[in-house]
């Protein structure tokens, strides 16, 4: 069977800020769809012990006082979202992350911030991620943004609640399987090829963003802080999170 006709596993995560080696879980959703069985949401929101600031809040919608009166302590979160994404991988469903080095490579700081044993430390070489966004920048040369939005927008998927997790997390597997239905290169592969596909695709696509930051003036110093490792990027030498 086609791997996007098979069981998809939709995991996404709403934070604190964009520094994975800093910022805070805040949502999680992990949602299993397809294969022919009822779809199947858990949905976590952790009080992450810092403050949120007002221009993440702005986008989900969760201010600092609602995370600390309804949210779970973070290390709780941290561990049951490793753990309910053990399972899958382990049952050998593939994890579809919009972004995903930014989602795994947060997960995996906040379980060592924690001491909760990481899931690549859980799951090995077992690990298969679909990521839209690296398939989209592979298989269309479109100019113009491409959010989860504009993904859902292009490959007409319904997209209701943007920015939060659950919404997010739904569609990205809902892109995910357009993008299989559409494009044969991408249908006809095996999963184990197509995550490894996706490791050259995203390294080629970092470097070629980088070099686009480096011959744009006013942008030259972002290009260091483009990140080519896909689908986790590796704990620095010093421990990464703190």
């Amino acid at each position: 069977m086609s791997w996007h006709l098979g069981r998809l596993c939709g995991f996404d995560l709403e934070t604190t800020g964009v520094d994975v080696e800093s910022d805070r879980i805040v949502t999680a959703c992990v949602v299993q769809c397809g294969g022919k069985h009822p779809t199947q949401s858990a949905n976590w929101l952790a009080d992450p012990g810092v403050e949120i600031p007002k221009a993440a809040s702005d986008i989900h919608k969760v201010t600092t006082e609602r995370a600390r009166a309804e949210g779970q302590p973070a290390g709780q979160v941290v561990e049951q979202v490793v753990a309910a994404l053990s399972q899958v991988v382990l049952a050998g469903i593939p994890l579809v992350a919009m972004n995903a080095s930014f989602d795994l490579t947060m997960l995996d700081r906040e379980a060592r911030r924690h001491r909760v044993c990481p899931l690549s430390d859980i799951v090995g070489d077992q690990l298969r991620v679909i990521d839209p966004r690296v398939l989209d920048k592979q298989v269309s040369r479109r100019k113009g943004k491409r959010t989860l939005s504009d993904l859902c927008e292009h490959y007409r998927v319904p997209l209701d609640g943007a920015h939060s997790a659950d919404a997010d997390a739904i569609a990205a597997c809902r892109v995910a399987w357009r993008l299989g239905t559409t494009v044969q290169q991408l249908g006809s592969m095996s999963i184990d090829d197509l995550h490894q596909a996706q490791i050259g695709w995203a390294e080629e696509q970092g470097r070629s963003l980088a070099a686009y930051f480096r011959r744009t003036p006013g942008k030259e110093s972002w290009a260091d802080g483009v990140r080519t490792e896909w689908p986790l990027i590796p704990v620095q030498r010093d421990g990464g999170a703190s």
